[in-house]
């Protein structure tokens, strides 16, 4: 007797003989009645939200076995990360992070106290730099003159006339080495 159901009475359904056969033979393989059985497979097509008409396509134990590598390849792909891409970073850090600690704190430099002059032994500090630079102006302004004197414009016949240096290459030679203060062999951005 079904539980739950034994005060109900039956009720008959009109089917075909090859579907009746077919269903008695799926109650047996069940191990339920027939009542039982159809009001199980109601309750699954309901609670499932699915209709008879439609194909699940595959089983529930293909799809679990399905479900289980799909599982096993998410779970070796993490794996995978964690083994190449977190541990190394992780080490790399936690190295970084002890040589930073073993590390000594920097030195500080002692430029020493500062030695303080007369205001007389300053100024004479400041004429000397300035008198200094000031004959190193003048040496330059004479040797820039006499470059200058050494230059003539060559009017030219068939185009436009250019700047001529009369000098030896000797003598410009020594005029570079002179200037010891111009980097002549560096070409400028523009390359003139």
């Amino acid at each position: 007797m079904d539980r739950g159901l034994e005060k109900e009475r039956f009720v008959t359904f009109k089917l075909k003989s090859s579907a009746a056969k077919r269903f008695r033979r799926f109650s047996k393989s069940f191990g339920k009645s027939q009542s039982m059985t159809l009001l199980t497979m109601l309750d699954f097509f309901e609670c499932n939200e699915v209709s008879p008409d439609e194909r699940l396509g595959e089983t529930v134990s293909s799809l679990k076995h399905q479900m289980k590598r799909r599982f096993n390849a998410v779970i070796a792909i993490i794996r995978d990360i964690e083994k190449n891409q977190t541990r190394p970073t992780t080490a790399m850090l936690q190295k970084l992070f002890e040589e930073a600690a073993n590390q000594e704190e920097e030195e500080d430099y002692d430029f020493g106290t500062p030695q303080l002059m007369e205001t007389s032994e300053e100024l004479k500090h400041f004429q000397e730099g300035y008198y200094k630079w000031k004959k190193n102006f003048q040496d330059v302004k004479i040797e820039m003159g006499q470059l200058f004197d050494k230059v003539e414009y060559v009017k030219n016949p068939f185009g436009k006339g250019y700047w001529k240096l009369n000098m030896s290459k000797d003598e410009l030679e020594q005029i570079k080495k002179g200037m010891d203060h111009v980097h002549y062999d560096n070409p400028s951005e523009t390359r003139r």
